[in-house]
């Protein structure tokens, strides 16, 4: 990595949070664990989903195919992996992306006021409505 070599950073590959995208139609991203990890790691899980019909960007473009879901650890109430499955996803993960880089409380991203009309707007209310994950 450029940060070892020319800033002597320790960085490693192994601590970075695993996120990607897939260019299907429509896109998918995803970062961190997927629910079925989540659940084998015996910890207890909040999990919320929501169908993208439910996002205004997504019915404004007449593309309300997918889901979103966010899975946060109960215990500590960081978020431990989302998935955003309909248009937009692929750039809206990086907000979830980045709360979990910065390692806070689900709650910070909770109570966030995004622009409106975005596909990013729905995750405060998904956020909201956190359920414990059935083990």
């Amino acid at each position: 990595m450029a940060a070892n070599l020319l800033d002597g950073e320790d960085r490693k590959v192994s601590a970075r949070i695993p996120g990607y995208a897939l260019y299907i139609d429509p896109p998918l991203g995803r970062v961190g664990l997927s629910e079925t990890q989540a659940r084998k790691t015996g910890r207890p899980v909040l999990v919320s989903k929501r169908p993208m019909s439910r996002v205004g960007r997504a019915v404004e473009k007449d593309e309300t195919k997918g889901f979103m879901k966010i899975l946060v650890d109960a215990s500590s109430r960081k978020i431990i992996g989302a998935a955003i499955l309909g248009t937009g996803g692929d750039e809206a993960i990086h907000g979830i992306l980045d709360m979990m880089n910065a390692d806070v409380d689900y709650r910070t991203l909770q109570w966030a006021v995004p622009i409106h009309p975005t596909v990013s707007e729905l995750i405060p209310t998904l956020l909201g409505d956190l359920k414990p994950a059935n083990n």
